[in-house]
């Protein structure tokens, strides 16, 4: 809106300035002349680097130190640095574990408002996001911006320790699981341990009987889409994984670990009776063994 043509949208109430278009009241007449620009949709700074616009100044000047790199504002408890003092403010809350924003729906607290509107999405099925090549949908703009990458097939993280890439910071946490042994996420069926969350998910499909991929091919259905990938190998004889000592080719790269022990030696040992195997599914049947007599005995 030109001029002060704007000026309709401003009542004067008890020495506060109020928004006649969503009724929020403020202090100073110019706090209410920005606010008023987020209904107007008038951006009048401009930044003189990238042309971006902004509807106030401070946040023209909030952006400018994104040019610089500049980060004046200091945590003093872990010293880390930033750009804004909002953003600062909002770290500090990891150290206070101050949580003031409360899900009306389930009561979860957040530490900021940006985490409770992304978890508000949960409740509602809203997915705002949506991917530009396939039309896929999602709940936040982190996971928009991973998925993106399995069509351009960027992987910008890299594990420290086998230097494995990956597509997402959420990715790798999980693959490093691999190198710690540790397991995090138990099923609740059969109390089994997975390394990550997508894999306890797979596994739970086996509970369910659920298979939701499936193969364009041959019509098979499977549990998970790493095993239809898997699969349509199978149809393409499309084998990806090489042995690094013999370069024998496999389709999986599980068959390749299984592979490898034929090289190193190593075994995997049955607990109750000491046997050795160079497969785990080997192992699995050898178990059931055990199992039946058990059930013999009794």
């Amino acid at each position: 809106m030109a001029g002060n043509s704007w000026e309709c949208l401003v009542h004067h109430i008890d020495g506060l300035f109020e928004c006649a278009v969503c009724k929020k009241q403020l202090t100073h007449r110019s706090f209410l002349n920005g606010h008023i620009r987020i209904h107007t949709g008038e951006k009048p700074f401009e930044c003189v680097v990238c042309n971006k616009t902004f509807n106030r100044g401070s946040h023209l000047r909030s952006h400018l130190i994104t040019h610089t790199g500049e980060k004046p504002f200091e945590c003093t408890i872990c010293c880390k640095k930033f750009s804004r003092s909002g953003t600062l403010r909002i770290h500090l809350r990891t150290h206070t574990g101050e949580k003031s924003f409360e899900c009306a729906v389930c009561n979860k607290k957040f530490n900021k408002t940006g985490n409770l509107q992304t978890h508000l999405r949960t409740h509602t099925g809203e997915k705002p996001y949506e991917c530009a090549v396939c039309n896929k949908k999602f709940n936040q703009a982190g996971n928009l911006r991973s998925h993106v990458r399995t069509h351009t097939g960027e992987k910008p993280v890299e594990c420290t320790v086998c230097k494995g890439k990956f597509s997402s910071l959420r990715n790798l946490q999980a693959h490093l699981n691999t190198h710690t042994g540790e397991k995090p996420f138990e099923c609740s069926d059969c109390n089994k341990k997975f390394s990550s969350t997508q894999g306890l998910r797979y596994h739970l499909r086996t509970h369910l009987g659920e298979k939701p991929f499936e193969c364009t091919v041959c019509k098979r259905k499977l549990s998970s889409l790493q095993n239809l990938r898997s699969h349509l190998y199978t149809h393409t004889g499309y084998k990806p994984f090489e042995c690094s000592v013999c370069n024998k080719m496999f389709r999986r790269a599980r068959d390749v670990r299984i592979h490898l022990r034929t090289h190193t030696g190593e075994t995997l040992e049955c607990t109750v009776c000491r046997k050795k195997f160079s497969r785990e599914d080997s192992l699995k049947t050898h178990l059931k063994t055990h199992t039946s007599k058990e059930k013999e005995a009794e």
